[in-house]
């Protein structure tokens, strides 16, 4: 059982409190994540400007949900797979077969995709350290060094997010629901 309280936006910190009204006006609902890092303003506004600022990258709404989904599958994070799954499906409009391949951890049936999301899986997976090898593939697929640092970006806003959501222990909001997701799966 959770130590963290899931806030309302009446109920959470007053600096917490514009945040969580523009979630709510986002996306209709407040996510429990958010709900749940309202307990440090600083932090949840830190969420929600990495988050802000990724949007604003070169890379497309798609790319942006591919990095997002394989790093918290890569940081086991369950609540983020299963979000980023219906964001990618309803409101970035991404092709489901693209997404649930990701899941599935299959491949995606889209060359230059496909290498973004091995390039983010070994990002996370080596912290950082990436060989040559890697980076020629990534560059060879049309990416270009921009780009690897924008994959670092959203790296970084995943496993923000993903760590909170493990120590918070996060219940997945039925909002959520139809995409849920476990490594087991």
């Amino acid at each position: 059982m959770s130590l963290f309280k899931i806030h309302s936006i009446e109920q959470a910190p007053a600096e917490s409190r514009p945040l969580l009204t523009g979630a709510h006006q986002k996306f209709g609902f407040v996510p429990n994540l958010l709900s749940e890092l309202a307990e440090a303003p600083a932090t949840l506004e830190a969420y929600l400007t990495l988050n802000s600022i990724f949007d604003k990258t070169s890379l497309s709404p798609v790319e942006r949900q591919i990095v997002l989904i394989v790093a918290s599958i890569e940081n086991d994070c369950t609540y983020c797979v299963a979000a980023h799954s219906i964001i990618a499906k309803n409101m970035v409009k991404a092709d489901a077969r693209i997404i649930d391949a990701l899941r599935e951890q299959n491949p995606i049936p889209d060359d230059k995709l496909q290498t973004l999301a091995q390039f983010t899986r070994s990002v996370v997976k080596n912290r950082g350290f990436i060989d040559e090898q890697a980076l020629s593939e990534f560059n060879v697929a049309g990416y270009s060094n921009r780009h690897v640092l924008e994959v670092i970006l959203g790296v970084t806003m995943k496993t923000l997010s993903n760590y909170a959501n493990h120590v918070m222990e996060t219940p997945l909001d039925d909002e959520f629901k139809a995409e849920e997701w476990s490594k087991d799966n």
